[in-house]
């Protein structure tokens, strides 16, 4: 069965494209979920329990198996945090009380709706006092926090500027601070509810990252280890063929040193990577370094109205691991925000947004490698919140800036969450079939 069409558009402005839209009433009817275990996990059968977070290949399908030893699939809500203006701060005394108010009520929406977790940036510390527990990932920022410290760094819309574009991967420094600022991790290594840490996000990998160190001040470490290693290997022309290859060591190296920071002090939790996005998304040398340290890969994936079979089972295939989409989502007109920024499509209402949440996951679903998504954000952009240029004026939220639920979104998104097993037990049968 054919799906609605549903228009999108890259920004205000811009002429808007039609585009075919499968949803969950084009497919045969599936169950509800039913008898998950308190992390949202597949009761039986069971898989070699560990007490946290690990990943296993069953059947030609990834997974994640959680803490007693069910299968699990990661649905989560990023950035689920109290917004800091005058007037959302107003809304939520007059809504919530307080802001443990806020956490209970919070919690048992996204419960609600079927998401069994927080994504990055969220409010942990007061999330986790409440009685709907969420699956929680850390977003660490390794590398930005030490450009912090080191100094050079400037801050752009969704992640940190470097020199040159060009990370401190190679700086003798990075290692030690990684060590150092890792140690906190020792009090989280007994808590069950935590999926993983993330160790940055969105750094500038590009397939001329060699160049771009080779530019770089004579005395920048970077720029010296790059020198260096074209003298060792002998290269006096650069090609394409050593581009990739100082690509690999660079994501390698910068792995090797984050992963085993955090194993050193919390080895109960899966490294998650550091959220590809944009071109990184096309480039397997990374993926094949990432593969080698990190449990999961995790991709910030805009620009597409439906997730790419190809892109996703290179992925895979160049990892030896699964995927778990990190950021996306739609904006839509019909919010009255201007949604001048963001990457996320724009749609003309919150019914189209629910058409595209299903249309994204069922593909993501379909695909073995992919073992969850978390929907950017919990809350829309507060005009009046000027600290983030990323995060200003878009409809993003699965709330209101003033905590009020979009409810044609989360209905659409409650219809494909509390079916995600069956959906992809339907998935895995036609496949085998074929």
């Amino acid at each position: 069965m054919a799906g609605p069409v549903v228009e999108y558009a890259t920004k205000p402005g811009e002429k808007f494209i039609s585009n075919p839209t499968r949803i969950l009433a084009d497919l045969p009817t599936i169950p509800e979920d039913t008898g998950l275990n308190p992390y949202g996990g597949i009761t039986e059968p069971k898989y070699k329990p560990t007490g946290f977070f690990r990943t296993e290949k069953i059947n030609g399908r990834w997974w994640i198996i959680d803490p007693t030893g069910g299968r699990f699939i990661h649905r989560g809500m990023a950035t689920v945090t109290t917004i800091r203006t005058p007037g959302a701060q107003a809304a939520l005394v007059a809504t919530f009380k307080d802001k443990n108010g806020w956490a209970a009520a919070t919690t048992r929406l996204i419960t609600d709706i079927g998401f069994n977790g927080t994504g990055g940036v969220s409010d942990d510390a007061i999330l986790d006092t409440t009685s709907n527990k969420l699956v929680s990932t850390r977003l660490l920022s390794l590398m930005s926090r030490y450009g912090k410290v080191r100094g050079g760094v400037t801050p752009q819309p969704g992640h940190m500027g470097y020199p040159g574009d060009c990370p401190f991967i190679f700086d003798k420094e990075f290692e030690t601070y990684c060590k150092e600022a890792c140690k906190t991790l020792a009090q989280n290594k007994n808590n069950p509810w935590i999926l993983g840490y993330y160790t940055d996000n969105e750094m500038p990998w590009a397939n001329d990252l060699l160049d771009k160190y080779l530019k770089l001040d004579v005395k920048d470490q970077g720029r010296i280890f790059a020198e260096e290693w074209l003298k060792k290997n002998k290269i006096s022309k650069i090609t394409d063929a050593h581009r990739e290859e100082f690509l690999q060591l660079a994501a390698e190296t910068y792995f090797r040193i984050t992963s085993q920071a955090i194993r050193e002090n919390d080895p109960n939790h899966m490294v998650l990577g550091a959220r590809f996005h944009g071109v990184a998304l096309r480039l397997k040398p990374l993926f094949r370094a990432a593969g080698k340290y990190c449990d999961i890969i995790t991709i910030n994936y805009y620009r597409s109205w439906t997730p790419n079979k190809s892109n996703m089972e290179a992925w895979s295939k160049e990892s030896g691991k699964p995927f778990l989409i990190t950021e996306w989502y739609a904006k839509a007109e019909d919010s009255g925000l201007a949604n001048t920024s963001g990457a996320g499509w724009l749609v003309h209402t919150q019914k189209d947004r629910g058409l595209f949440y299903q249309n994204f996951t069922l593909a993501l679903i379909e695909n073995p490698g992919c073992v969850g998504w978390h929907w950017f954000r919990y809350s829309d952009n507060d005009p009046d919140e000027k600290t983030d240029g990323s995060n200003k004026d878009a409809n993003k939220g699965i709330v209101t800036n003033r905590y009020v639920p979009y409810v044609p979104l989360v209905d659409a998104m409650r219809e494909v969450n509390i079916r995600n097993y069956g959906l992809i037990e339907m998935f895995d049968r036609k496949n085998s079939a074929k």
